[in-house]
């Protein structure tokens, strides 16, 4: 296999580079990561709601925009399977296994890369394993390891919450849904963080993830415990260690990452409107209308990987070739003009948001991680009085990858 570009005169019939003209966005680089939503909004006015871009690589995709096919493509597992052994630029040779995408991309033997009954079977596993954890303490554990990382920064008077808080606190917590030592975790935020981020480090963390996951799996074989791995292990789908250690990495990796995500941006939200951080404070205000709010307008995960065209059909006013890759711009979709003709039009109350994705592929955790975002707010905000941005809000900044933004620092005061 190579990794020869494919957006030149030698790029294969029906790829989406050979619909385009001109030149095909990116969605990895420098423009990219400072403005993804710019470059979604100028494809959504030159292609509509489907476009042509290439990923890492320079591997052609087509990027669903609109709201309404992002939900066609979700719920219609048939006609775009989650299988990538089908995606025609990995079986002619045009994606290399060293490539950056395939952590995110390539076939694994998990639920979310199959469909029909062995997606079923593994699913089921995984969401009676989840269901089982949930019940748990996850609000417990949350509590803890809250409590743990304030004291960590309560007595100086500031802190960044998203280094010094909403990046460890998902990961932490998850270490016990899991089974890991505490001291695991906080080695797995940076690989899970790389595994997103892209380029020549993904792989070598995806190997490290993979490898403390294994270890884990034979740990929990010979001395089974309360939790997520034991869960697998013993469920009656019975699960190979292969697929139990892909199941661990699912869970880790997506939970961590989009409750991070979403964690940073809650608090962004709260610390940059007086009226809502008030109302938290008070009770007036439910934190799960936050969480929602933020799920339309900015979802932990900006791009979705992948889907794959099962045969050939029309998708935008475009024809999809049998094997070509999809990817779902759920933040674009979200912000869709055709659902969402003014953007700054309240949605409380309105779930009807792709944060979550959709369909049989649904994230199955989207409980677990609600309930560490909001425990984690509540803490924070009754260990915190005086609670206030140290900087004004316009120098905030993210950093995108093609998958999601990250909110960079979130830099706050308090009385100590």
């Amino acid at each position: 296999m190579n990794d020869q570009p494919l957006n030149g005169p030698d790029a294969p019939r029906g790829c989406p580079v050979a619909h385009g003209s001109g030149d095909v966005a990116r969605l990895f680089g420098p423009e990219a990561s400072t403005d993804p939503a710019g470059i979604y909004e100028r494809l959504r006015k030159e292609h509509g709601s489907v476009a042509p871009v290439l990923l890492e690589g320079d591997v052609p995709a087509w990027l669903v925009l609109g709201y309404r096919d992002n939900r066609r493509v979700l719920d219609n597992p048939r006609q775009f399977s989650r299988d990538a052994r089908i995606w025609r630029d990995w079986r002619e040779g045009r994606v290399s296994e060293t490539s950056p995408l395939i952590p995110m991309v390539g076939w694994r033997p998990d639920c979310v890369s199959q469909d029909g009954e062995p997606h079923r079977r593994l699913r089921g596993a995984v969401t009676d394993g989840l269901l089982a954890a949930s019940s748990r303490g996850v609000r417990r554990h949350t509590s803890y390891f809250a409590n743990k990382l304030i004291d960590a920064f309560a007595d100086a008077g500031r802190a960044d919450l998203v280094a010094e808080y909403s990046e460890q606190l998902p990961m932490l917590v998850l270490t016990r849904i899991l089974g890991l030592p505490a001291a695991d975790g906080l080695r797995l935020v940076e690989s899970c963080a790389e595994v997103f981020k892209g380029g020549e480090g993904a792989l070598e963390h995806n190997g490290r993830i993979m490898q403390i996951l294994s270890e884990l799996t034979d740990r929990k074989r010979a001395e089974p415990g309360s939790d997520f791995a034991t869960a697998l292990l013993q469920h009656p789908a019975e699960l190979d260690h292969d697929e139990v250690v892909s199941h661990l990495r699912l869970v880790l990796i997506a939970a961590h990452t989009t409750t991070s995500n979403l964690l940073a941006r809650v608090l962004q939200l709260i610390l940059t409107d007086s009226a809502r951080l008030s109302g938290l404070v008070s009770g007036q205000l439910n934190i799960s209308s936050v969480v929602e709010e933020v799920m339309w307008d900015t979802p932990p995960l900006s791009v979705l990987p992948g889907r794959f065209a099962a045969a050939d059909l029309e998708l935008g006013g475009h024809h999809i070739q049998e094997g070509e890759l999809l990817v779902l711009g759920l933040a674009a979709g979200n912000l869709d003009p055709e659902v969402r003709p003014d953007s700054a039009v309240a949605l409380q109350g309105n779930q009807a948001h792709l944060a979550f994705s959709s369909g049989p592929h649904e994230c199955p955790g989207q409980n677990i991680g609600q309930s560490i975002i909001e425990i984690g707010v509540d803490v924070l905000l009754h260990r915190l009085p005086g609670l206030r941005l140290a900087v004004p809000s316009e120098e905030l900044s993210s950093t995108a990858s093609t998958w999601d933004s990250k909110l960079d620092s979130l830099p706050v005061e308090f009385s100590a």
